[in-house]
């Protein structure tokens, strides 16, 4: 079987052929009017990293590896940096030893280890973090990353309470690929879930890509397993509880710093068969976002409601540039959408919004189809395919990424305005010009979820300073424009400067406590949410 390239997104068999690197070579040389040759991936023979600091004791030897392929693609995430870091073969600080238990007990068994030995534990799950959240932290303790990937099975389903209990290193895909038999489906598909675990989910408060109502990790969790330095962390099995602060709630987002998730009694629910599904073309993003406020407002919970402006409608969507385009999807296991999708349509004439009756697609029954045509389908095989662009593009000297935050509609046009602005200036400034572009991925009746994309020229081995310079500016107006300094990507290291503003002193306080007491020598992830 093909394994996980150590550098790029996707499998070993994803990484860029010669041609696909001169191709995106002669678009961006045609794109900024300079000549840009393609730089050659790294190979694992190429890469030499420092011996490990530690060995694994005899009864962990059989799950524990410390060889060249397994310390290089455990040594970052996926974010831009990430990428431009091992394209450029740097791994001065990869794990020791990466843990792969296949059981709980070796769960315990790892983590008793590493506090004996005074070793860092990075858990890990796919490995898809795009905020530095799996990096190793620096330093001279060694570190021990431990990669739940054997622990991915569904161990019950519940068909009664609509509910299954699964083990955290569930990848997305396999994870549907075993409740599609019992027709159910978890219904959480963040932009990462081929490479994105169930356990990685819960603790960073992933988004899916369900643009209302139930799209976040935590709407779907009815209770967690974890465990601690200081023994095992489970909530009792409820549909809702009002006994104190909830124990799930101090997991979700805990980012691996109070103890590893091993499984979850998640809520499911049956594979939809009823869609519909339209694209809607406004003559100004302004409209296009009114749009999206009064259909959120109207509770009609469309499962996709995504807003395009311009510039990312014409990239990803087919458009010409000069409207803004809002996906509206809606499905059910239960009964036909038809009403929703004309309420969603009415609503959104009534802003200035164009489609035609013939270009909303209703399916009564298993269509497959329905929402993979026109500007809709154009946008979902862009969705899809996104995190693989960046591969053939890795050593171009180009700056990109995204950055996702949400505001309160109240404040949304003068935060955008804000925004776009800052970091238009910062990409002039750093790039010499560069294009930014905005999309809606998540709306609330109280305010939409705003999801930017920047891209420039870069100068070839100053990337990640200049996108450090980027982010900064970015980060810094987000932050000063009121909205969150994550949505859906979480913290890691690469948003602690922003999170230590926008989180309360006292719970900074309370946080360290509840570290402390379930993970008093400080193994766990340091360095991410908190100082110890």
């Amino acid at each position: 079987m093909a394994r996980r390239s150590f550098w790029a997104w996707g499998l070993e068999t994803d990484e860029p052929t010669p041609e696909q690197q001169a191709s995106a070579a002669r678009r961006a040389s045609e794109r900024y009017g300079k000549t840009i040759e393609p730089v050659r991936p790294p190979s694992l023979d190429e890469i030499t990293l420092r011996a490990p600091r530690i060995k694994p004791p005899a009864a962990l030897a059989a799950f524990c590896k410390d060889d060249t392929y397994d310390r290089a693609a455990h040594s970052y995430g996926r974010s831009f940096i990430d990428m431009v870091r091992a394209f450029g073969r740097q791994f001065p600080n990869p794990p020791d030893v990466v843990a792969y238990p296949r059981t709980e007990a070796e769960v315990v068994a790892v983590l008793d280890w590493c506090a004996s030995a005074n070793a860092a534990a990075v858990p890990f799950g796919g490995g898809s973090s795009v905020v530095g959240g799996v990096e190793p932290p620096g330093g001279d303790r060694p570190v021990v990353t431990i990669d739940l990937g054997q622990m991915d099975r569904v161990l019950e389903v519940d068909q009664t309470s609509r509910a299954a209990r699964i083990q955290a290193g569930v990848l997305g895909p396999s994870l549907e690929d075993q409740l599609r038999p019992h027709g159910l489906t978890l219904r959480h598909f963040p932009q990462s879930f081929e490479y994105s675990s169930l356990g990685g989910w819960i603790v960073t408060r992933s988004g899916g890509h369900y643009a209302t109502n139930h799209t976040h990790i935590d709407d779907f969790v009815e209770s967690v397993r974890m465990v601690t330095p200081a023994g095992a962390w489970e909530s009792r099995r409820l549909p809702g509880s009002g006994a104190g602060p909830s124990p799930d709630r101090m997991v979700l987002g805990s980012e691996g710093i109070l103890g590893i998730v091993t499984e979850a009694w998640m809520r499911v629910q049956g594979r939809p068969t009823f869609r519909a599904s339209a694209g809607v073309n406004f003559p100004t993003w302004e409209s296009g976002a009114e749009a999206a406020r009064l259909i959120t407002r109207a509770k009609l919970w469309p499962a996709n409601c995504r807003l395009l402006d311009p510039g990312e409608a014409e990239a990803a969507a087919g458009g010409t540039g000069k409207e803004a385009v809002l996906v509206i999807g809606f499905e059910s296991a239960d009964f036909p959408q038809d009403a929703l999708i004309a309420e969603a349509v009415r609503i959104a004439r009534e802003c200035g919004g164009v489609v035609g009756d013939d270009a909303i697609r209703i399916s009564s029954g298993k269509d497959e189809e329905v929402g993979r045509q026109g500007s809709v389908g154009a946008w979902r095989n862009s969705f899809i395919r996104a995190p693989y662009a960046r591969n053939s593009t890795m050593g171009l000297g180009l700056v990109g990424d995204t950055f996702e935050t949400s505001i309160t509609w109240d404040r949304w046009p003068e935060f955008d305005r804000s925004v776009r602005a800052a970091v238009q200036e910062a990409l002039q400034r750093v790039c010499g010009g560069g294009t930014l572009t905005c999309r809606f991925t998540h709306v609330y009746p109280d305010g939409p979820a705003p999801y930017y994309s920047f891209s420039g020229l870069g100068r070839k081995g100053g990337e990640i300073e200049m996108w450090r310079e980027i982010k900064r500016a970015a980060s810094d107006a987000v932050m000063a424009g009121g909205g969150t300094i994550t949505h859906h990507h979480a913290v890691g290291r690469d948003h602690r400067p922003w999170y230590d503003i926008q989180r309360p002193a006292p719970f900074t306080l309370a946080l360290r406590a509840a570290k402390k007491a379930v993970d008093p020598q400080g193994i766990l992830n340091p360095g991410v949410l908190i100082d110890p």
